[in-house]
């Protein structure tokens, strides 16, 4: 299955009635989440953070279905994501959706990754404390970011007084970011021994 099969893949599970929805429920989204494992603050087991992600059960990690070829889809753009963050991490591009004006809706791909980072959350706390200088490794991710009740994650302290042109340029920091926070937890992340 091709990433962009992927997709379609989601988009059918998502709509049906009869099965577990994906917390990612777009290409963009799931981009994110992956790119939140790859530079994250630990190695995450698979089935930990793509049954989540793609709505499907650790079983379907052991049988030939449409479920493992998605599965294997997001391993294989784990795989192109770290490849990237680890060779050439200023080709990194994020996937972002776009509005249908053809402006970039960074949304997606931030509230993916930030779906990861509560699936851990104590181990992202180091970066995500309120009160942490660390924290400005996140702000153009979180700053895309809502609650559950579509509330934004960022007070308005952290928000800024720019706040609209912060909005439309904000998603062009992500790939500077992203690669400072994979060098930020490389030291923790890849200790020998651990």
């Amino acid at each position: 299955m091709s990433f962009e099969q992927l997709g379609q893949w989601m988009d059918k599970r998502a709509r049906t009635k009869t099965l577990r929805h994906p917390q990612a429920t777009s290409l963009a989204m799931l981009d994110g989440a992956v790119t939140a494992v790859v530079a994250g603050p630990v190695s995450m087991l698979p089935w930990e953070w793509v049954c989540p992600m793609l709505g499907v059960d650790p079983d379907d990690f052991n049988h030939d279905t449409r479920a493992f070829s998605a599965i294997a889809a997001t391993l294989m753009r784990h795989n192109a994501i770290s490849e990237t963050l680890s060779t050439k991490p200023e080709t990194f591009e994020p996937l972002h959706a776009r509005t249908h004006d053809g402006e970039v809706d960074a949304r997606p791909w931030c509230m993916g990754f930030y779906a990861i980072m509560q699936l851990r959350k104590q181990d992202w706390s180091q970066i995500s404390a309120p009160d942490v200088v660390e924290k400005g490794l996140l702000l153009p991710i979180l700053f895309h970011c809502t609650d559950n009740a579509g509330r934004p994650i960022l007070p308005p302290s952290l928000r800024g007084s720019g706040t609209p042109e912060f909005a439309k340029t904000a998603w062009r920091d992500i790939p500077l970011m992203v690669e400072a926070m994979r060098q930020f937890w490389m030291p923790i992340r890849f200790k020998p021994g651990s």
